[in-house]
């Protein structure tokens, strides 16, 4: 067998390819445990927002990486359990509990499958660049902000006779502590690297930290570990089968079909986004509908699994890829891992200090946060640094969806303004008296206001011609303004004509003649005539 590279031919080595195999396998093995490790209080802390308990969130967690790793269209992309949908369903556990969360999750999966079914997940392409850094950047400034929580403890006291817990800060001593090697932790990951990447720098800073903090807490001195933050020592066993315990009718589907819609479009909002952004670290192309199929079927499946649902995680991706992740083996080794961690090690990932996962995700922030686009100023378009800040502030404020669809919103409501400018009017005046407008440019809602105003009503002769040979009528609001432009002509005693008109534009008037009232006269054709309605 010979590969041709460069127009030469070059030799199969099977002992190379052997040996880059095993290193993708063992860059792909060490990744995973890295997001494995990182999962955990992320996943505990979705939990606490959503109102379930830690088991059940990092359960769905392994489920949710597991079978979207499996069927996947973006190898490398890590899924689990998230913020977004810990959100969306809060109010529906609080209200009606864990039965209906799961018929929920069920509904979701059904409902993203079907639009992968459909393929729908093309028009993720009109998603707009600054979008992509609005949400980049917003993202990271939440992903900083949330991992504060991690300095809080809970804290019991008693209100009118009845217990109340808050969560308050920590002592300022233990803060100053945790934020000193959450600065080491980060130290770590940044210059390992440059001795050695033969195993991912976060990994080796967990564990580093992991040991410093058993060590201190033999010298009297403690740091605050995933035990302290969950409350409750973290072990369990792999999820069970089980049919939501819900009454199959109408009343069960009013209750739980919004909250299904809304959860699977954000979290397909969020699956995409990642896969572009993962896209982008490694100049290779995901495949959008099978990746959307894959967050049904997860969701699907962990719904009778007694899960609460799940999507992509952008924090978590950037750790795998940045680790070396780039097959399936990294999603599927870091669901592994973690139910490994669940079921036979929480005498491990007990003791795992906050103040190494939280540099973990700090290191993240500075990766995941576009800190160019603070210098774009006079150097974009003002329009798009405009979206870049909308974007970003409703991603922090808000939440991801929302965000997406008002940024492209705002992209396409700029676009058709500045489309709607560029567009002008070459004036002649023929032999015969005629005066001809040579209009160059699109006729759309956009630009009608500026088309119209190229016309000198009062002072034309008695037949003004219209070539749009060099333009396009592309919407009914064209169609209306020409048909306007029309009338006015005709009140005036004045013929109005239209030459050079495309195909597509001709059949555009024959569609709307209920609208226009207008003459067409082309070389090729009859005259065409829409009289007034």
């Amino acid at each position: 067998m010979q590969f041709i590279k460069d127009k030469k031919i070059m030799p199969f080595n099977p002992i190379h390819k052997l040996i880059e195999n095993k290193k993708l396998l063992k860059d792909d093995f060490l990744s995973g445990l890295t997001v494995a490790l990182a999962l955990i209080p992320e996943s505990i802390a979705f939990a606490f927002v959503a109102g379930v308990s830690p088991i059940l969130s990092l359960q769905t967690a392994v489920m949710i990486g597991f079978i979207a790793a499996t069927f996947s269209g973006r190898p490398g992309m890590i899924s689990s359990s998230t913020a977004a949908i810990s959100v969306v369903f809060a109010s529906l556990i609080a209200v009606h509990g864990l039965e209906y969360l799961f018929a929920t999750v069920v509904l979701m999966g059904i409902f993203q499958i079907l639009i992968g079914v459909l393929k729908l997940g093309k028009y993720a392409r009109i998603i707009p660049y600054p979008v992509m850094l609005g949400f980049l950047n917003g993202l990271s400034i939440v992903i900083f902000l949330s991992q504060w929580d991690l300095f809080k403890v809970n804290q019991t006291s008693i209100v009118n006779g009845s217990k109340v817990t808050q969560s308050v800060w920590l002592p300022g001593p233990q803060i100053a502590l945790m934020l000193a090697f959450v600065v080491f932790t980060m130290l770590i990951i940044h210059f390992v690297p440059k001795y050695t990447k033969a195993i991912p720098s976060s990994l080796i800073a967990i564990i580093v930290m992991t040991i410093i903090a058993v060590v201190l807490n033999r010298y009297g001195i403690h740091l605050q570990n995933v035990q302290d933050f969950a409350g409750m020592e973290i072990s369990g066993g792999f999820p069970r089968f089980h049919l939501p315990m819900v009454p199959i009718n109408l009343e069960t589907l009013r209750i739980i079909f919004p909250y299904a819609i809304i959860g699977g479009l954000v979290g397909l909002a969020e699956a995409v986004l990642t896969l572009q952004v993962i896209d982008e670290m490694t100049n290779t192309r995901g495949r959008t509908n099978k990746e959307i199929m894959a967050q049904g079927i997860a969701n699907l499946v962990n719904g009778f699994f007694g899960g609460m649902g799940g999507d992509a995680m952008i924090g978590q991706s950037i750790i795998n890829v940045k680790s070396g992740g780039r097959s399936r083996i990294s999603g599927l080794v870091a669901a592994s891992a973690l139910m490994f961690f669940i079921m036979f090690g929480s005498a491990f990932i007990n003791v795992i200090p906050l103040a190494g996962l939280v540099g973990v995700m700090f290191m993240v922030v500075v990766g995941t946060f576009k800190w160019e686009s603070l210098r774009y100023k006079n150097k974009v378009p003002t329009q798009d640094i405009l979206v870049i800040v909308i974007v970003s502030l409703i991603t922090i404020f808000a939440d991801l969806a929302t965000a997406v669809i008002v940024g492209v919103i705002v992209s396409a409501l700029i676009f058709a303004w500045e489309k709607g400018k560029v567009i002008y009017a070459n004036v002649e005046e023929t032999d015969s008296g005629e005066k001809m407008y040579k209009i160059n440019g699109t006729i759309f809602f956009g630009s009608v206001l500026n088309f119209k105003d190229i016309f000198d009503f009062e002072n034309d002769p008695d037949t003004v011609v219209l070539d749009l040979k060099y333009a396009k009528v592309s919407d009914y609001s064209a169609v209306e303004a020409i048909s306007s432009i029309t009338k006015r002509y005709a009140e005036q005693g004045k013929t109005f004509k239209i030459v050079r008109l495309s195909d597509d534009c001709k059949k555009l008037f024959r569609n709307a003649d209920v609208l226009a009232s207008v003459h067409i006269d082309d070389a090729d054709t009859n005259l065409i005539e829409f009289p007034y309605v």
